[in-house]
């Protein structure tokens, strides 16, 4: 390990060193913003024990499968010693709305699990949803197992694959716009009181409970809303059908 100076500072190769990093990575996360800016003796610049846990912060983020974005949104204008405690809200926050692990599979094994063939543009289309990721070979990430075993189960249906995508993608721009609508409400009630109160440690079971608390809650609201309007769409298509049927002359189906 390379030892520091008396002012236990290090330089950008030294704090690269320490941590087994590249200088080029260091650099890249510090144009990021991921990282303080350290304190500069002429040209160069001197990283303190602050940005050695910033860096093993975004390292163990990383590890997490956090992007460097989500880090980024996360630890924004936060103290450079703060990182952790910021993670650690972040993480009782999110608990309860993760998904499964993500799996690892193959093409071949996706395709036979769903019976259909599936082209490049499937899978591209499939990892811009954030079902899966793409990897060299015919390796593939499932990201979100439970989104793709309901999609398997619409195309043993007879649905066809592209056209299943096309819907996904479209349902999941309404489920973005029905999710912000709920941490909006969040944020601007129980979240806004309790930092107006300064964040007071034994109300925090309480803004978790409801974050908690929060999630069957929307899904029950969001499954009961969709099955009334699945309903007055398959009325209001079949309707339509009826009409079209009547007024061609063809034979509708026995009662």
């Amino acid at each position: 390990m390379t030892s520091r100076s008396s002012s236990d500072e290090l330089t950008v190769d030294q704090l690269a060193a320490e941590l087994g990093m590249t200088v080029r990575n260091v650099r890249a996360y510090a144009a990021r913003g991921l990282l303080p800016a350290p304190r500069l003796v002429g040209r160069t610049g001197y990283y303190g024990p602050e940005h050695v846990d910033r860096l093993r912060l975004v390292r163990e983020m990383l590890t997490e499968g956090h992007t460097l974005d989500d880090i980024g949104r996360l630890l924004h204008g936060a103290p450079a010693g703060a990182g952790r405690t910021a993670l650690a809200l972040h993480r009782a926050l999110m608990a309860p709305w993760l998904t499964g692990a993500p799996e690892e599979t193959d093409r071949a094994t996706l395709a036979a699990r769903s019976g259909a063939t599936a082209g490049q543009e499937v899978f591209d289309a499939l990892e811009a949803m954030g079902v899966l990721e793409q990897h060299d070979g015919d390796r593939v990430r499932v990201l979100d197992p439970a989104l793709l075993d309901a999609g398997i189960q619409a195309i043993r249906l007879g649905i066809p694959v592209q056209a299943l995508v096309t819907a996904q993608s479209r349902v999941l721009e309404l489920v973005e716009q029905a999710a912000q609508a709920y941490v909006a409400m969040f944020r601007d009630t129980v979240w806004r009181e309790f930092v107006a109160a300064g964040a007071p440690e034994d109300q925090w079971p309480r803004v978790q409970g409801t974050v908690e608390q929060i999630q069957p809650v929307a899904a029950q609201a969001l499954l009961a809303s969709f099955r009334a309007a699945m309903a007055a769409a398959v009325s209001e298509t079949l309707d339509e059908a009826f009409v079209g049927d009547l007024q061609s002359g063809r034979a509708l189906p026995p009662r």
